[in-house]
């Protein structure tokens, strides 16, 4: 017999398989003879009280064996394929689109213009040894897009836009941890992440798909409201070919600012639209699980700790305004230096599957409108990106014009007062002490210190010399919509043209994006 329960637990026995038995045969009502397995199905903490519970969704198996459902994909060979979908850009929206290109009998030909993992991984360790960005293979071009160096966060709120369980069952089935499924907010870990990406492609090229790196789309011709070919570039050796396409699906992420130029260019129609700009601040992990775990005493915190994961927060503040929030926050995370071109400065998060560095940072930024925009104006629907340039290009000069980053301590931030010497931070590059006043200017400045201090009242020792400030944390978003058909998800002058996830505005996250490049392709095979 099965039966499906929900059990609120300490999390003292959430974690004690044993002891979680026993709780299950209690609730269940079972004789001492049954035997009893279990699975868990979903998993969260409630931690609003001292006395942290964990809410479970079970089903137990009495007295028949479990069963354990291995995740199965059904994909197509699709070499021969009569209809091919031209794919440009290789990350989470990218890769999906394949993967649901490869399961409709459809021919993915994904152009990435950066490179695959491995070899990525070297242009990310000059960026720490030697300050240089490659502008092709960094943070966030390349295998996986920006996901796969910055922590594969799989929460999302998108539930409406496409199906969340075969997103975590598509991850699964190519090497991430079961437990994805069952966390209220699942987190693979930049560690593991690469590898699982690297399977993803593999997938691709074993079903007859194609994958091409060093492959950056530079030009496009258009013939009567359609895209006819494509001119892709090889970036390593120059040599360009023109590549005829029946469909094309853009998804080159909030960070390939060269395809707005190129759209713009051929009158393409693009909007300004909002994003949000701020700073990335870090605590140590243990006062933030001191805090969120309410712990009075040093003992109660170390027994939590060993069995609850590293804590996260989520920060809003509406000022008179903007609004003001946490973003992206990574426990036990590293500040990573995110910039994609020279004279630049950007930072972003992220965390090993363990979360289990010393430190916990969060993007904490200010939601910026359209209004705010005007001094570049002239720019027409490119005037948000160039505002967003402007504050990166202010946070290289200041951070002393190479890729260290510009910095006050909490409590220095809140006086306007430069730090004489800054606390340690996870961001490897470096930090130079500054006023970030000078950097972000007095409206921005003063909507994050209004709310640094309401989370100071939230969460007692926020404001702190213990945390550092670091700017800037510019690219939560693009600043630039590709609009598109709400039907057709065409764009709403380019019959062919499918403009997808964050780089066109329609995402904000790994799962988001992985969903609207599903959604494309549906779209595509609609389409005929």
């Amino acid at each position: 017999m099965r039966q499906l329960i929900n059990l609120e637990v300490p999390y003292s026995v959430a974690y004690n398989p044993v002891l979680l038995k026993k709780e299950i045969h209690t609730f269940c009502n079972l004789k001492l003879n049954d035997d009893t397995q279990y699975q868990i199905l979903k998993r969260s903490i409630d931690a609003r009280s001292k006395h942290i519970k964990i809410n479970l969704k079970i089903e137990v198996y009495i007295n028949e064996p479990i069963q354990n459902n291995k995740i199965v994909k059904h994909y197509f060979n699709v070499t021969q394929a009569k209809k091919e979908v031209v794919i440009i850009g290789a990350g989470p929206a990218g890769l999906f689109a394949a993967l649901r290109c490869l399961e409709l009998g459809l021919k993915p030909i994904v152009f990435e213009r950066g490179k695959p993992v491995q070899e990525r991984r070297r242009d990310l360790a000059a960026i720490f040894k030697q300050h240089i960005i490659n502008e092709h293979s960094n943070y966030c071009f390349g295998e996986g897009g920006a996901g796969t160096y910055s922590d594969g966060k799989l929460y999302t709120r998108s539930n409406k836009r496409g199906d969340i369980n075969n997103i975590l069952e598509t991850f699964i089935y190519h090497g991430a941890h079961p437990d994805i499924a069952i966390d209220a907010h699942p987190h693979i870990g930049t560690n593991k992440l690469p590898q699982i990406i690297t399977n993803i492609k593999n997938t691709i090229l074993e079903y007859g798909g194609e994958v091409h790196f060093n492959s950056q789309l530079i030009d496009i011709n258009i013939k009567q409201q359609t895209i006819s070919s494509i001119q892709i570039q090889n970036t390593l050796t120059n040599i360009i070919n023109e590549i005829h396409c029946q469909n094309i699906l853009l998804a080159t992420g909030h960070s390939a600012r060269d395809i707005y130029y190129l759209l713009n260019k051929h009158h393409i129609l693009l909007e300004a639209k909002p994003f949000a700009l701020g700073v990335r601040v870090e605590h140590p992990q243990i006062f933030i699980d001191s805090i969120q775990y309410k712990c009075s005493s040093t003992n109660e915190l170390l027994n939590k700790r060993q069995l609850l994961p590293p804590s996260a927060y989520n920060l809003t503040h509406q000022s008179k305004d903007y609004p003001v929030y946490s973003f992206c926050m990574c426990p036990g995370g590293i500040i990573a230096p995110c910039a994609t071109g020279p004279k630049e400065v950007v930072t972003n998060g992220w965390s090993p599957s363990k979360r289990n560095n010393v430190y916990a940072n969060s993007g904490i930024v200010v939601g910026l409108n359209t209004n705010d925009y005007k001094q570049f104006d002239n720019f027409g629907p490119l005037s948000g990106l160039e505002l967003q340039k402007e504050f990166e290009h202010k946070a290289w000069i200041a951070g002393g014009k190479n890729l260290k980053a510009p910095a006050q301590n909490l409590s220095d931030f809140m006086q306007n007062k430069i730090s004489p010497k800054l606390i340690e931070s996870s961001y490897n590059t470096g930090t130079t002490s500054v006023n970030l006043n000078n950097v972000l200017g007095k409206k921005i400045t003063q909507n994050l210190q209004q709310a640094f201090t309401a989370f100071d009242q939230k969460m007692k020792g926020f404001i702190s010399n213990d945390a550092i400030v670091v700017g800037v944390e510019s690219r939560t978003s693009t600043p630039v919509k590709i609009p598109r058909d709400k039907e057709t998800l065409q764009h709403i002058q380019i019959k062919n043209l499918y403009p997808c996830a964050e780089g066109a505005g329609y995402a904000g996250g790994i799962m988001s994006a992985a969903m609207d490049g599903i959604n494309c392709v549906d779209a595509i095979e609609r389409g005929g």
